[in-house]
């Protein structure tokens, strides 16, 4: 049977937030009977925006990861043993209103933080990916809300077999978000290392001025990992990056430098990198 999945590219989140409100526009004073109660006007986020800075000025960015329920294949919430959690056929993750009433240990079981309490109803909540939309046949853009709001494209629904999306997921490069809880989630991101991962970037100069195409070539012990040339500008950045030393080698206008760079959870902002002469140089901001 086809599974129901959602992609996110987080390249092309801007934070918008078009996908929280719509959210809310469907869910807040809404009950959808054999779905899911109405939404809380304030404390639910099932739609919510996480952000992440990277780098020094001049050279950051940040990244927005929108979270919502994973829709989990090994689904921790189903293990709380109250029968109130259950999977579709289709891959959607839903909480029985009945059987979850009292249940406020529920809200505790998701390690993405993707179910809510309701005060007021006493019953944990969380997004049903729309599925009362997406069992409309009258719902003609036959998506979910989230989906159907986005105004740059950064969120996709997909309707597919499993296999031909697994297929998809290889030549996409799209992973799971926080991979090492083994969850298998029917939610993906594309160009995740922009929030799980750094960045080494920095500028060349030779003789005090920008110097284009220059090489520069990030290693790891002896391995050569990748290699760049500088833009007009005379920037690189190498992205993606795990935790660790590196060496980074520019060359330029016949002269050299080499310097060791440690990533710890933080993207390095080297400054500029002054060549002047063969020797090895540091980095200056």
């Amino acid at each position: 049977m086809n599974q129901r999945y959602l992609v996110i590219d987080i390249a092309k989140c801007h934070d918008c937030n078009n996908c929280f409100m719509a959210c809310k526009d469907e869910h807040v004073d809404n009950n959808w009977p054999g779905y899911t109660a109405a939404q809380p006007r304030h404390g639910h986020r099932w739609v919510n925006i996480e952000r992440r800075e990277r780098g020094q000025y001049s050279r950051n960015d940040v990244a927005y990861l929108p979270m919502t329920c994973q829709h989990c294949q090994e689904t921790p919430c189903m293990q709380d043993g109250s029968g109130a959690v259950s999977r579709r056929a289709d891959g959607i993750v839903m909480i029985d209103m009945e059987k979850a009433k009292g249940n406020k240990e529920l809200a505790k079981t998701c390690p993405y933080g993707a179910i809510y309490w309701n005060e007021e109803l006493g019953v944990a909540q969380k997004c049903t990916m729309c599925a009362h939309l997406l069992d409309d046949k009258e719902w003609k853009p036959g998506l979910p809300r989230c989906v159907h709001s986005c105004p740059t494209g950064a969120m996709t629904y997909y309707n597919m077999d499993p296999a031909e999306f697994e297929k998809l997921a290889k030549e996409e490069g799209l992973a799971a978000y926080r991979e090492e809880l083994g969850t298998k989630p029917n939610v993906l991101y594309k160009n995740l290392h922009k929030y799980t991962k750094n960045f080494i970037a920095a500028g060349v100069l030779v003789n005090e001025d920008c110097f284009e195409n220059a090489t520069v070539a990030l290693k790891k012990g002896s391995a050569v990992l990748a290699t760049q040339k500088t833009n007009f500008f005379g920037d690189f950045k190498f992205d993606g990056l795990e935790n660790g030393e590196y060496v980074v080698e520019v060359s330029a206008a016949g002269k050299e430098a080499s310097m060791k760079v440690q990533i710890d959870n933080e993207s390095k902002n080297l400054g500029f990198i002054k060549l002047t002469s063969s020797l090895v140089q540091s980095p200056v901001s």
